[in-house]
C-alpha cells in the first residue's frame, strides 16, 4: 500500500537498532497518545521521523467502559475497574519508555462524556495512576480521526466521508478537496456506536434479517437527525469522485472477514479497498456464523462477537444514506491524529519570552548609540 506524508508505513513497526535523531543529532523524543473509548483502551508510543513517526510500543484492550451506560446513565463499577486496570498498564508502559508527561496526550470520549460519574472516574484514574485524561467533545474527536486518516484518501478523489465508529457514538466528517488538500465542510456525531446499538437491539436466539434491519434503521434515523445535506459532495459521490474512509475495530473486523484471514494482519487490512458489495457479503457471512461462530473467528473473537454486526449495521446505514461504491479501511485514527498534532506543535520554533524580547530591544538601541 503506498503511503504519503503524515503516518508510519506500519503502525506496529518497532524501533530499529539505529535510533531516530532530530535535526541537532540528538535522539528524537518519544510521544504518547492514549484513547479511552466506550469499548477500548488504546495506547501508542512513537518517535517522530522526517515523514510521520515510528511506533515503538502499542497497547489495546477491550474494556467495555460504556457497558450498561445507555440504560443507567452511569459507568458501572465493574466496567470502571476493567478500564482502570488497563489504564494502570498504560501508565506503566509510559513510565518504562520514559515518555515525558508533557508529551503524552490522554483523552476520553463518549462514555466519560455521557456518564453522570464520568468526571469522578477521570479523577480516580489521575489519583491512582498519574494519568491526566482529558474528556474531548465530539467535534475534536471527529477532527482527530480525520487527521489520522487523511493520507488514506484517494489522491484522485474530490470528496470523502470519514467514519469513526466508536462504542458509544459514531463521528462522521465530510471532506471536500481544496487545492492539494482536503477541508472538512461538515461533521456530526450520531449517538449510536457498537455498544449502544447492540444494547438497544439484543440479538435474539434465532436472529433473522428483521433484527439486523432494525439496527440499520435505528442508525439511519440518527444520521437523518443530524441534518447534514452537502449537495456538492452528494453530486461528487454520485459521479464516483468521492469515497468513504472507515476507521474502527468494527470496520477492520469486516475487512478481516472479507479477506478470510487466519489471524488479524494489520498490514493487509490498513489501506484495503472494499466495495459496497464486499461489505454486504462480509456482513452476510457474519450473520450466517451466529454468535458462537463469530466468537471463533480469529479477526473477531469472543470479546467482539456480540458487537461486530452492530458495526456492520452502522456502516450499512451510512452507505444507504451516502451511497458510495468504495470504502477504504483504516487501521488508524484518533491516536494517530493525537500523535501527529503533538509532533507538529513540538516542531514549531519556540517564541522568545517578552522579557527576552525587551532585552534584545534595549541592547539594539544601546549598540546603535555607541557606534
Amino acid at each position: 500500500m503506498p503511503e504519503t506524508h503524515g503516518a508510519p508505513r506500519r503502525r506496529d513497526e518497532r524501533s530499529q537498532p539505529s535510533r531516530n535523531r532530530d535535526a541537532s543529532g540528538r535522539d528524537a523524543p518519544l510521544f504518547g497518545a492514549l484513547d479511552l473509548g466506550t469499548n477500548n483502551c488504546r495506547l501508542l508510543i512513537a518517535r517522530p521521523l522526517r515523514e510521520g513517526f515510528r511506533v515503538v510500543d502499542s497497547f489495546s484492550r477491550i474494556v467495555r467502559l460504556g457497558e450498561g451506560l445507555s440504560l443507567t446513565g452511569r459507568l458501572d463499577d465493574r466496567a470502571m475497574d476493567r478500564a482502570y486496570d488497563a489504564l494502570a498498564l498504560c501508565a506503566e508502559r509510559v513510565a518504562r519508555k520514559g515518555v515525558d508527561p508533557s508529551r503524552l496526550s490522554a483523552v476520553a470520549t463518549q462514555a466519560c462524556r455521557a456518564a453522570a460519574n464520568g468526571a469522578e472516574f477521570i479523577e480516580r484514574v489521575r489519583l491512582g495512576t498519574g494519568l491526566k485524561l482529558r474528556i474531548i467533545d465530539p467535534a475534536e474527536e471527529a477532527r482527530l480521526a480525520v487527521e489520522g486518516c487523511l493520507n488514506l484518501i484517494d489522491p484522485k478523489a474530490q470528496a470523502a466521508l470519514v467514519i469513526d465508529v466508536g462504542g458509544g457514538s459514531t463521528e462522521l466528517a465530510w471532506l471536500l478537496r481544496e487545492g492539494e488538500g482536503f477541508t472538512t465542510t461538515a461533521w456530526m456525531s450520531a449517538p449510536l456506536g457498537v455498544v449502544t446499538l447492540a444494547e438497544r437491539h439484543p440479538e435474539p436466539a434465532n436472529a433473522g434479517e428483521d433484527w439486523y434491519e432494525a439496527m440499520v434503521a435505528d442508525m439511519g434515523l440518527a444520521i437523518a437527525a443530524g441534518g447534514i445535506d452537502q449537495p456538492e459532495i452528494r453530486d461528487l459521490f454520485a459521479r464516483n469522485r468521492g469515497h468513504l474512509v472507515g476507521t474502527s475495530g468494527a470496520i477492520t473486523s469486516l475487512a478481516g472477514i472479507h479477506l478470510k484471514l487466519p489471524r488479524y494482519n494489520r498490514d493487509r487490512v490498513d489501506g484495503l479497498w472494499m466495495t459496497r458489495a464486499d461489505c454486504e457479503a462480509a456482513a452476510d457471512r457474519l450473520k450466517a456464523l451466529g454468535p458462537e461462530g463469530r466468537a471463533r473467528e480469529a479477526c473477531i473473537g469472543p470479546d467482539r462477537a456480540d458487537l461486530v454486526l452492530a458495526g456492520a449495521a452502522i456502516l450499512e446505514a451510512i452507505q444507504r444514506a451516502w451511497p458510495s461504491e468504495r470504502v477504504r479501511v483504516a487501521d488508524r485514527g484518533l491516536r494517530e491524529g493525537l500523535l501527529l498534532q503533538q509532533m507538529r506543535e513540538a516542531s514549531k520554533p519556540a517564541r522568545p519570552s517578552r522579557r527576552r524580547r525587551r532585552r534584545r530591544g534595549r541592547g539594539g538601541k544601546g549598540a546603535a548609540a555607541t557606534a
